[in-house]
């Protein structure tokens, strides 16, 4: 099973996290980030293309402006990440120079992937860079990020990464094994658990948070971006980066980690970021028999089903949409605005121009920017 998909991969994403890219004293550990720069060439010589998320930044910057903890406000985190990323990526391509592979920094916020232009042109940046053989090393730009288009942590980045330049795998290199039944640092019998078919939400409400000083996320993130991988159709591997030489072994086939296999039923690209990089600016409510229809046939949602609609939004705005029980069922991209919908629902598509003295469309939301959660 393991080994009928990872033979198979021709593009990858890694993921690197703080707590293995530094040591006991908080420093970028560049014995550990050479053996990585040979593993990642390695791969490149076998054709597999490889794109870069790493953390780092922040622990390498708090380090050099004398910080012993994890800056806790957004200023700091700012601070430490102008000051750690330029080192990181010294240590990264000082690295793989040695193995004949160049790299290239991006550096993104949430919005850079919500707008679907930018979006766009970040993977034609990096499809162009693959081309040239570079190796793109991609991280949150903390520098200018706040709390409202942070992404929260890598984990997340790496999954939407993944769907932005369509990876068939997104390896996550972390400080421990894979996923265990119980957290194995309070429960010495606990077991790891080699294969899932299928994140459930138990496993999401047992997975624990970080356990470190110098990481944002914990297993629940890492969940959460295998659960988003899988829905753009790449595996996700969860292995222990401290063990040299563990992730070329595991695309061998070698029962290292966790591997969680890709949803039976993924998404397109688009549909994935409707889902997931689209931030939702609003809310709308359907009656039952709309709610029936958008779950059971795919249809496009019209208006004459919308029973109420909440938040102020522009037309090809992302938003929520709730059934008649207030259960949050589906996402779309909406053709109308906040204000034209609220005048226009409940009613016929054929009134719309009367109403409103125009129309787009006979949409509030088209089938292709509507997904199903």
């Amino acid at each position: 099973m393991r080994s009928e998909h990872l033979k198979i991969i021709k593009r990858i994403v890694i993921k690197i996290g703080s707590r293995i890219l530094t040591d006991e004293d908080g420093n970028l550990d560049r014995s550990w980030i050479s053996a990585l720069a040979s593993e990642v060439a390695e791969l490149r010589r076998k054709n597999i293309e490889v794109i870069m998320v790493s953390s780092g930044a922040v622990a390498a910057g708090r380090t050099l402006m004398g910080i012993t903890e994890r800056p806790r406000t957004i200023p700091q985190k700012q601070a430490a990440a102008a000051v750690g990323q330029p080192l990181l990526m010294h240590e990264y391509e000082m690295a793989l120079r040695t193995t004949g592979y160049k790299v290239a920094q991006i550096l993104l916020t949430r919005d850079d992937l919500a707008d679907r232009q930018r979006f766009l042109n970040a993977r034609a940046t990096i499809d162009t860079l693959l081309e040239f053989g570079i190796i793109p090393i991609i991280n949150e730009n903390d520098t200018v990020a706040v709390e409202e288009i942070k992404f929260g942590d890598n984990d997340n980045l790496s999954a939407l990464v993944t769907n932005l330049v369509d990876a068939g795998l997104l390896a996550i290199l972390t400080d421990i094994d894979g996923l265990y039944d119980a957290d194995p640092r309070l429960k010495p019998d606990a077991r790891l658990i080699p294969l899932v078919r299928s994140v459930t939400k138990e496993m999401e409400r047992s997975a624990g948070g970080s356990g470190s000083s110098v990481g944002t996320g914990g297993m629940a993130t890492k969940l959460s971006a295998a659960k988003k991988a899988g829905k753009s159709g790449a595996a996700t591997l969860i292995l222990n980066g401290k063990d040299p030489g563990i992730l070329s072994q595991a695309l061998q086939g070698a029962d290292f980690g966790t591997l969680f296999l890709p949803a039976a039923r993924s998404l397109s690209s688009r549909k994935h970021w409707i889902a997931f990089t689209v931030r939702p600016k609003g809310r709308i409510y359907v009656d039952e028999g709309a709610g029936r229809v958008l779950r059971q046939e795919g249809r496009s949602l019209l208006p004459s089903g919308i029973t109420r609609v909440e938040g102020n939004f522009e037309r090809g705005s992302g938003v929520r949409i709730y059934d008649h029980e207030g259960i949050e069922f589906a996402r779309g991209v909406t053709d109308y605005d906040s204000s034209e919908i609220s005048l226009i629902l409940g009613r016929k598509s054929a009134e719309i121009e009367d109403i409103l003295g125009y129309r787009y469309g006979d949409e509030i939301i088209h089938r292709d920017n509507f997904v199903l959660l």
